[in-house]
């Protein structure tokens, strides 16, 4: 059985992890009774720590917010964690992190255990970090917490929010989870007015507290919610979509296809489809052509037919840009002028 002090340390830990605690529950985990567990909390109470219960057979224990940041207790996996993801949370598209987590990093290390310090520092050392173009959006580390606590607490979120096409709206979700895609952050959320799952982006919301009440947990939409966010963001938003095969790997694709731009699906080694959308199929074609990878239109027909018009307009200037051959004397002038070899007058050039 742990001693006094260390089933203390271990106590608090507990209660940082999650938002209640059952008497029970405690007790369990720390290998004591239930008696033993007020009496610790007694002890947590004179120490300072502002530890509130509440009676009933629904009650429990909850660690509230004090008049200074308590210690956080942090194993040895868990400061390298957290030391990674303040390197990197610069970004991640949350505003005005990037100073913080400096600071925050710089106090870490500071507690640090000298063997944990010395992992830390060479991970610091030696990563250089690569960001994909400029930030395009940022989100309110204030907010980004709140959406986090309201998730993990099941409460009810108000919200004014500014949809896709930059229309103001009011929404009432029950939120479910955050999910973040490059260097943004998305909130899955059950729509009540809307009756169905949707996914909103974090920089676009502006909370409107009082929050809740409490509700039942939902079935997610998807068991990978990665994967149903970057669809959404990628294909459900547009107009136009498509399903394309390329004839390179995943892996490769996935070097110029961001979970925003599309979602990729392997095919064999040598191949994978591209299920992608844009505003029209014309920028549709675009997006697909600057990917640089050889490739064919599985869907929709009229994505097909755009390639071929493509084509043959390529087909065209390529002729005509390319001057007098040798040995064809100059350009012809009058009737038949411009023609397309090949075509009857000039048929193909007119289309």
């Amino acid at each position: 059985m742990l001693d006094t002090s260390a089933r203390l340390l271990r106590l608090l830990s507990l209660l940082q992890a999650r938002r209640e605690w059952t008497g029970a529950d405690l007790a369990e985990r720390l290998g004591v009774t239930p008696r033993t567990v007020r009496r610790d909390v007694d002890r947590l109470r004179e120490l300072g720590y502002p530890v509130h219960a509440s009676p009933g057979t629904g009650g429990g224990y909850r660690l509230g917010a004090g008049a200074e940041l308590p210690p956080l207790l942090l194993d040895d996996e868990e400061a390298v964690a957290v030391a990674v993801g303040l390197r990197t949370a610069a970004g991640n598209g949350v505003e005005g992190i990037g100073e913080a987590s400096v600071r925050a990093l710089a106090k870490l290390e500071q507690v640090l255990p000298g063997r944990l310090r010395r992992r830390v520092g060479a991970l610091n050392e030696f990563t250089v970090s690569m960001l994909r173009g400029p930030q395009s959006s940022t989100v309110d580390p204030s907010v980004l917490t709140e959406l986090a606590a309201v998730c993990r607490d099941g409460e009810r979120l108000r919200f004014a929010y500014l949809d896709h096409d930059g229309v103001a709206t009011r929404r009432t979700v029950e939120p479910h989870r955050l999910v973040c895609s490059e260097r943004r952050w998305y909130l899955v959320a059950w729509d009540v007015d809307r009756a169905d799952w949707r996914t909103f982006r974090a920089d676009r919301i502006e909370p409107r507290p009082p929050h809740g009440p409490r509700f039942d947990p939902r079935t997610p939409p998807a068991g990978d919610l990665a994967a149903y966010v970057a669809e959404g963001v990628s294909q459900r938003v547009y107009a136009a979509r498509a399903v394309v095969r390329l004839h390179v790997s995943a892996e490769e694709a996935g070097q110029a296809v961001s979970p925003a731009a599309g979602v990729l699906e392997p095919v064999d080694g040598a191949s994978c489809l591209l299920r992608t959308g844009a505003a029209s199929l014309d920028v549709l074609l675009v997006h697909v052509l600057l990917l640089g990878f050889e490739f064919e239109v599985l869907e929709p027909p009229e994505l097909a037919d755009r390639v071929r018009d493509a084509r043959d307009r390529l087909t065209r200037a390529a002729l005509r840009s390319a001057g007098p051959r040798a040995g064809t004397g100059p350009a012809r002038t009058g009737d038949g002028a411009g023609r397309t070899p090949g075509t009857p007058n000039g048929s193909a050039a007119a289309r």
